[in-house]
């Protein structure tokens, strides 16, 4: 299958980004369609990318920004909903179910036959929160499709990498604070290199043994989220005492995040972390995954003050 021409959605997010810069150095045109182009303007330096505004939301905005391209891949996804309804509220719905039914009916009738999604780790109709229920749902639509289009799913733990809202966030706020209060520091999970989760969907295009296929994206080792906090203490220099919460207390604390106009987290949230994410023991992976550690780069990017952390940010921001 040859691919020169790529329709990305949700590619103005911290992943896209990484997508983006893979798919230009590989010589393929990109159409990131946005809301507001002027807050993505980094990305249009890029060669042969293309920004349109446009409202993904509707079906047939979606089916004539497929015409012309050679392959779709979805990236569409969010963290938090303002309701809590079983069993996800309407702000998962449309995001993680109704906009993949909107893509498959799109690629159809725009004749583009090649389509990658992106799920997640734990995704599962009766998963244990509404984001993980969700995004089972929506990947079950694509799957579906399989036959009338060459589909494929990736599901990646939680990833990290310059530009993320996991280890980043903690930085930013142990820099600040004398005390961290930490809930569900028992929480496991297998990092990801978002570069790698990049190379994973731009090789997986032109490869048809993975059409039909669901492919798990894990580091090569699991940490629980204390650790990982621990981690990222260390890299900053930060003297935070970090405070361990009773699992009551956890959900009071994201309870009163979550009313914030930006939430770093949600009751939704620690539902998700009550079942682990961590890889699956012989669950598929793709050809020749050989995932990168995240002690080889979270110092490049969270210890920011170092001549290899500069360079390497100068690096990502120039799509090299």
């Amino acid at each position: 299958m040859d691919i020169k021409k790529v329709l990305l959605l949700g590619g103005s997010g911290f992943v896209g980004t990484y997508i983006v810069n893979r798919l230009s150095q590989r010589g393929i045109e990109v159409t990131v369609p946005t809301r507001r182009r002027e807050r993505t303007k980094a990305l249009i330096i890029q060669p042969g990318v293309t920004m349109p505004e446009a409202d993904i939301r509707c079906e047939k905005t979606l089916t004539e920004l497929m015409r012309g391209h050679d392959a779709v891949i979805n990236l569409v996804g969010i963290l938090h909903s303002r309701d809590v309804v079983l069993p996800y509220s309407r702000d998962f719905a449309e995001a993680h179910v109704e906009l993949p039914k909107k893509i498959v009916a799109a690629c159809k009738a725009a004749g583009v036959s090649r389509l990658v999604h992106m799920s997640a780790l734990n995704a599962d109709p009766k998963g244990t929160s509404e984001y993980l229920r969700s995004k089972g749902d929506g990947e079950a639509v694509v799957l579906a499709a399989q036959g009338e289009l060459d589909v494929t799913v990736f599901r990646p733990s939680v990833i990290f990498g310059l530009g993320d809202s996991f280890l980043s966030m903690f930085a930013a706020v142990l820099k600040k604070v004398p005390f961290f209060p930490l809930g569900f520091g028992h929480a496991r999970f297998q990092p990801v290199w978002a570069a790698d989760v990049a190379d994973a969907f731009v090789d997986s295009l032109r490869d048809a043994s993975t059409f039909g296929q669901a492919y798990e994206l894990v580091g090569p080792k699991v940490y629980t989220l204390r650790e990982l906090v621990d981690y990222t203490r260390e890299l900053t220099g930060s003297t935070a005492t970090i405070i361990p919460l009773s699992e009551g207390w956890a959900y009071l604390q994201a309870g009163l995040m979550w009313l914030a106009p930006n939430p770093m987290l949600s009751p939704d949230n620690l539902r998700s972390m009550e079942k682990d994410s961590v890889g699956v023991p012989g669950a598929q992976a793709p050809a020749n995954w050989q995932p990168t550690a995240l002690e080889s780069i979270a110092p490049s990017y969270i210890a920011l003050n170092t001549p290899k952390g500069k360079l390497d940010s100068f690096r990502f921001r120039a799509g090299r």
